[in-house]
């Protein structure tokens, strides 16, 4: 089993022209990334897991392993804000050749700490395999606290590691200083790599390496080297590009407007995402021909 990267992409779905996902462009997207440095996420936000169903997203994890054989890793996000299939889906992935599972944090609900707890706890404890935490409370309306995800890692072992896209470089800080040793974090703000990386981060499940993953990797492999000035000048480099992948139409509109305009489509979005607006296209077009991706 591979372990996960410094560089994993958190993939989007390609579906065809009447919205059924395009599992050959799936194979075909899941070899590029991985050709270019990334392991790869499947069925995360990006990937707009709200509105694909688990007999598609199983698919997924299916075919991507096919395609990227085994020395990529490969993760399955199987969370949700029901713990109950959270937890039916987990356990029909750990059954694929897949290396880690991803639980974002139970959206709309707003459980407490000890909602958040029990919720991730309860998952983990269904597989054998790795664990990554997400938080993302501007997706689902709530933080989950430093002290919980301590708590977790201290308690579960397999929960491994956390994607903290909070923003809050204090409290990713404190996960970095106090969490048991192997417990790893990952940037899940393409923005926010580089000051992650400087408080103890590992890196970043990206968005942005769908269009430049190699420049990304180059950054993070700087800085382990001891470039810093090099990773500083590729994060200010690229920060025009993590700006274009979240403009006002949001992820992943965005991206999915940049592959199209790099000669990567992979068709639209569904309900209630709708595909980037023409002003947004003009801006993500710009971005990617002054980097030279278009």
């Amino acid at each position: 089993m591979p372990e996960l990267g410094n560089l994993i992409t958190a993939m989007v779905t390609p579906f065809d022209d009447d919205l059924h996902v395009d599992f050959g462009r799936v194979a075909e997207l899941a070899k590029r990334l991985a050709d270019a440095g990334s392991d790869l996420l499947v069925s995360g936000t990006t990937g707009e897991s709200p509105t694909t169903s688990p007999e598609e997203k199983l698919e997924m994890y299916r075919v991507v392993r096919e395609a990227v054989g085994d020395d990529v890793a490969v993760m399955a996000g199987t969370g949700s804000n029901d713990t109950a299939k959270s937890i039916a889906l987990t356990q029909k992935a750990s059954e694929l050749d897949i290396d880690a599972i991803m639980l974002v944090g139970p959206y709309y609900n707003k459980p407490s700490q000890e909602g958040f707890y029990q919720h991730f706890r309860a998952v983990a404890e269904s597989t054998d395999l790795p664990v990554i935490v997400y938080n993302v409370p501007g997706r689902t309306g709530k933080n989950i606290e430093a002290s919980t995800v301590l708590r977790l890692a201290e308690d579960v072992e397999n929960i491994i590691g956390c994607k903290e896209a909070s923003g809050d470089i204090g409290q990713i800080a404190e996960i970095c200083a106090k969490a048991p040793e192997g417990f790893r974090v990952w940037s899940g703000d393409d923005s926010m790599t580089l000051p992650i990386l400087s408080v103890g981060g590992v890196v970043v499940i990206s968005v942005a390496s769908h269009i430049a993953a190699e420049e990304i990797g180059e950054m993070i492999d700087s800085y382990h080297n001891g470039d810093v000035a090099r990773a500083a000048g590729l994060h200010h480099r690229l920060m025009p590009l993590y700006d274009a992948c979240f403009l006002a139409s949001g992820n992943p509109p965005c991206v999915k407007a940049a592959l199209d305009i790099c000669g990567f489509p992979v068709g639209g979005t569904r309900l209630p995402v709708v595909p980037a607006s023409e002003a947004d296209m003009a801006q993500i077009r710009q971005v990617c021909e002054s980097l030279g991706y278009a």
